[in-house]
């Protein structure tokens, strides 16, 4: 298991990354929030414990732009901060969880096992003879895997996650892309282009239908 862990302070930091990796876990480590996030772009992890007060970006920020990308990764605030109202805040942004500073390092190890036991629980998307598997971030077609860029992967899960729903063009550029200013859809014809050759679907097996001037819809 793959453990992120963004904190700016240098105690913390060493004694988490000291107990979690003698309990077996891979760690890497981000000291603000810019540096936390590309990782997370960047990379697969299976659970990330994120300050909330870093520098350059929150924690709130960070938890808020990686949620656009990616829904299923549990994210477990580490903070001082302990009203209800930042408790709220919090997991409106998408944590999973919440553990007070100073905290017992046995209770946090007994939460993570908690969300590890939820994320065995596979979420998997269909859609014809596409299936997507959310906690491997794998895409297969017949039971053969294709390899997606990140940015076709974030597209393709879209689009199978509203499945029966028109997703607009602005919607996709918006949720999809993270752009909330005018900005040439064009550029989602091009990765669309790409996933159809990749899913090799056939004329008769149109399961993402173009909605002209609108957008696409994904069905079975």
């Amino acid at each position: 298991m793959r453990i992120l862990i963004v904190e700016d302070e240098i105690g913390i930091v060493q004694f988490l990354q000291q107990g979690l990796e003698e309990e077996g876990y891979t760690v890497t480590t981000a000291s603000d929030g810019e540096q936390g996030l590309q990782l997370l772009l960047k990379e697969k992890f299976d659970l990330v414990l994120l300050d909330w007060m870093l520098p350059k970006m929150t924690g709130i920020e960070v938890c808020k732009s990686f949620r656009q990308h990616n829904t299923t990764t549990a994210v477990i605030f580490l903070t001082a901060k302990d009203t209800i109202q930042e408790t709220i805040e919090g997991l409106r942004v998408g944590a999973n969880d919440y553990i007070k500073k100073p905290f017992s390092f046995d209770e946090l190890l007994e939460r993570m096992k908690v969300h590890f036991r939820t994320l065995e629980k596979v979420e998997t998307l269909h859609l014809g003879p596409v299936e997507i598997n959310l906690s491997q971030h794998l895409v297969l077609v017949n039971k053969k895997e294709v390899s997606l860029t990140n940015r076709e992967y974030d597209l393709l899960h879209y689009l199978v996650k509203n499945k029966g729903k028109v997703c607009t063009r602005t919607q996709i550029i918006e949720d999809v892309w993270d752009i909330h200013f005018d900005y040439d859809t064009g550029v989602i014809d091009v990765f669309m282009n790409s996933i159809r050759k990749k899913i090799n679907f056939k004329k008769e097996e149109d399961y993402i239908k173009t909605i002209r001037g609108v957008g696409y819809i994904a069905n079975d």
